[in-house]
């Protein structure tokens, strides 16, 4: 399991806003490391955020994405109190899920 994200929401006129900031290394598997040899791909594959239950953003990630990405959405609805969940699943089978509280 990868480090905690680090995720912050924020409801204003109808619309919330969620950024968050995901600890992965993102290894694209084309980089040779200082043995001479491949270093393998390691990197982020699947993300889901939802509200409520709700998915509000599903994406699918390659391995042209930076080391420690940082994602920045918008959804109609969310309340201050309301929950948003994000989870992602990388090309190893590793998995992170999180939760904020929308402020």
């Amino acid at each position: 399991m990868g480090k905690p994200m680090r995720i912050r929401a924020k409801a204003e006129n109808g619309v919330t806003t969620v950024r968050a900031l995901m600890a992965h290394v993102m290894e694209g598997g084309q980089r040779k490391g200082s043995d001479g040899n491949v270093i393998p791909a390691h990197h982020i594959t699947d993300i889901t955020a939802s509200h409520n239950g709700k998915v509000v953003l599903a994406a699918q990630w390659g391995s042209a994405v930076s080391q420690n990405p940082f994602l920045a959405f918008s959804f109609k609805g969310g309340a201050a109190g309301d929950e948003v969940t994000l989870s992602w699943k990388d090309n190893k089978g590793d998995s992170r899920t999180d939760k904020v509280t929308i402020a």
